[in-house]
């Protein structure tokens, strides 16, 4: 178990989103900071068992991450400021250190915050943040008049999410879950794009985030039956996934843009459909369609924008499976000083049946997926996903 020590705040201030009647914005000045938590394990076995592949108990985690200070509510100016970012080192005596980040997401999306995460660790391994530029590490690029929103639709978004209340539900304990990871080799992922090219020969958008989600959906999908779901075959089944539109705008906004562009995209099937063999197959031609029809082509990619709100607030009482993270992204690489990580988890997933995806530590053009399930959903999954790679 994990036992706090001693919580600081380092700085005067803390940087917050502002809210009030009108759309919410960032509010920070020099010398603002964040709220830094620093902890202890009683145990140094627990970071062995944290840091392992096999199912643990993904209740464990959440010891590790900091939970955002709370909101503060400006009775005279009406402002709610809200903070967006907080720290936990958890130290595992004699055996490792743990960063634990929580950061809320209205500040930056999943691109944001892990280049935020380099550029601290590149600080930390220059010594100054002056040094970044002499070192060619790229800067973040906070202009908000890059993005273009002639129609309108930064308001649209503002309204109906006043009106969806899209909110995380909090999570109850015990959440009765298991987490564990998953690697798809290089191999692997060729493997199966050259089965899905054996059956479908004509698609052409087979890249390995394609391959992956559409291998770990059907997967989750065909292990309901292993944890005695009862899923009728005409119920419906989504996968969603936030798209970078950085370089898919129309002008393209700078890759270091610090904030949220982002573009969705959502895929339908029903779950008989995607239970049988050929599941996978119209997994990967659902999905790759989705990306080269919409998702690549700027004249479409923003074409549904104004019902995004609604239509994703819906899909919480369905079944679907979201992405958290990307194959571009590469926290293992991140240095602070003390050698690369060991171990990279998404705790959120734990409020719902997503995967995080990321690049792998150790195998050279693998993928590193990780999910938290129940645990007899997680073990028929398990069987399953390693089941498919030996066909």
């Amino acid at each position: 178990m994990c036992t706090k020590f001693r919580q600081q705040l380092v700085g005067s201030h803390d940087i917050t989103i502002v809210f009030c009647h009108t759309q919410p914005h960032v509010s920070g000045i020099f010398g603002d900071s964040v709220s830094v938590a620093i902890a202890e394990s009683n145990e140094a076995s627990d970071f062995h068992y944290l840091t392992g592949d096999e199912p643990r108990d993904a209740d464990r985690f959440h010891a590790l991450v900091p939970v955002l200070p709370r909101p503060e509510i400006d009775f005279e100016s009406g402002f709610k400021r809200i903070p967006v970012f907080a720290v936990q080192v958890t130290l595992f005596p004699d055996t490792g250190i743990c960063l634990g980040f929580t950061n809320h997401h209205a500040v930056g999306d999943g691109s944001s915050i892990v280049g935020f995460i380099k550029a601290w660790s590149a600080v930390s391994m220059l010594g100054a943040a002056s040094e970044l530029s002499a070192a060619n590490f790229p800067l973040p690029f906070y202009d908000r008049s890059v993005v273009k929103d002639e129609s309108g639709l930064g308001n649209t978004f503002w309204s109906q999410m006043n009106v969806s209340r899209m909110e995380s539900l909090p999570l109850n304990f015990p959440t009765n879950r298991v987490r564990a990871t998953y690697t798809l080799h290089k191999n692997d992922i060729q493997k199966l794009r050259n089965l899905v090219q054996a059956k479908k020969p004509g698609l052409v958008h087979l890249s390995s985030f394609t391959i992956t989600t559409a291998y770990v959906w059907t997967c989750l999908v065909k292990s309901a039956a292993g944890a005695g779901e009862e899923v009728d075959d005409n119920e419906p089944e989504y996968f969603v996934f936030a798209v970078d539109a950085r370089r898919r705008l129309d002008p393209p906004v700078p890759a270091e843009y610090f904030g949220n562009c982002v573009a969705f995209g959502m895929v339908e099937s029903t779950h008989g459909q995607l239970k049988v063999e050929k599941g996978f197959s119209m997994a990967v031609e659902l999905i790759g369609e989705v990306i080269s029809k919409r998702v690549n082509n700027k004249d479409e990619i923003l074409r549904d924008a104004g019902s995004w709100v609604s239509k994703f607030s819906e899909l919480v009482r369905k079944r679907s499976m979201g992405v958290a993270g990307s194959p571009r992204f590469d926290l293992y690489d991140t240095e602070f000083g003390w050698g690369k990580p060991k171990k990279y988890e998404v705790v959120s997933i734990d409020g719902s049946e997503s995967m995080s995806l990321c690049k792998s530590r150790g195998v050279e053009g693998g993928l590193e997926i990780g999910l938290s399930l129940p645990d007899k959903k997680m073990r028929a999954f398990a069987a399953i996903f390693s089941a498919g790679l030996k066909i």
